[in-house]
């Protein structure tokens, strides 16, 4: 559905994007993730057409977005920094986005004015809290009916109920319209619960991609104990963390998590255990081998 392909970006002689490839397949919710000053943002500006690349092109169903107006109407855009005209309340924004999006639903618009009860339609957005103008751009965005709706930082600044009920109303289009899905957050926790595809990015580069359920794959966290200390590990083992509390071992390993445990049976532990590793712990420790691992700050 969505491919970057190679994707180079200059500012002045500032590399932003170093060869970036992305896939989002069709139907799917796809998270992007890194640290502040990775990339995203400006990726996400050229998937939606702002920005030109130096190099490289992005597409979607294999056709060019760049200066593309058709492709475009078939993309719903959440910025972090939200927009609105001066003087406009929602009604007045909703007849802009109807004159851009052919797709546009009012009678969806009118369906969901129910989940938005705190707006006032006819007051103006940038007077309104930046939460509620958040749930406007929501409310403008879903109705447009887009096959492409792309999110940086959605939910941040609003509540956990309206958080909730923001993921819903996302989830249904995905299954009712098969629109794709793209989000750049902070809140892995959150993105766990939703996404079936993530890429991590660092640096301009786009360090991997997986589905969700591949990605845990790639990881292992296994605690393990042996009645004199810990034994040798293999030699091909890649260790991103150890930690033990007395005989017990906690280890953060590269690669499959069966595969990492079966080697480890071979030096016959007293105990071991394969644990499930949290979105946020495989990020963690994924930028712990791109050099972006947790320091500790001790201030005199």
């Amino acid at each position: 559905m969505i491919k970057a392909e190679h994707i180079v970006k200059y500012f002045d002689r500032f590399c932003a994007l170093d060869h970036v490839n992305l896939h989002v397949p069709k139907g799917s919710i796809y998270g992007l993730v890194g640290p502040n000053g990775a990339g995203k943002s400006t990726l996400i500006r050229h998937i939606t057409g702002i920005y030109r690349p130096n190099e490289g092109q992005v597409l979607i169903d294999g056709t060019p977005v760049y200066e593309n107006a058709g492709l475009k109407s078939q993309i719903a855009y959440i910025p972090d920094d939200l927009f609105y005209f001066a003087q406009a309340d929602t009604l007045e924004m909703k007849r802009f986005y109807a004159g851009l999006y052919p797709s546009f639903d009012h009678a969806l618009f009118t369906k969901l004015r129910d989940f938005f009860p705190a707006i006032d339609v006819k007051r103006n957005i940038r007077k309104l809290s930046k939460g509620m103008q958040k749930q406007v751009a929501f409310w403008l965005s879903l109705c447009c009916n887009p096959r492409v709706l792309i999110l940086d930082e959605p939910v941040d600044g609003l509540d956990p109920v309206m958080r909730r009920q923001l993921w819903g109303l996302i989830l249904d289009r995905v299954q009712d319209m098969q629109a794709t899905v793209l989000i750049s957050s902070h809140n892995l926790r959150e993105l766990e619960d939703v996404c079936d595809h993530v890429g991590i990015m660092h640096q301009g580069k786009l360090l991997l991609e997986h589905s969700l359920c591949e990605l845990q794959n790639t990881v292992s966290k296994i605690q393990i104990a042996f009645e004199h200390g810990l034994a040798p590990l293999p030699e091909q083992f890649q260790v991103l963390h150890m930690s033990n509390m007395g005989r017990v071992y906690t280890l953060i390993l590269k690669g499959n998590p069966s595969h990492a445990k079966a080697e480890l049976e071979k030096l016959h532990p007293l105990l071991i255990d394969v644990l499930p590793l949290t979105l946020e712990e495989i990020f963690i420790y994924e930028m712990g081998g791109a050099n972006y691992a947790v320091k500790d700050i001790l201030v005199s």
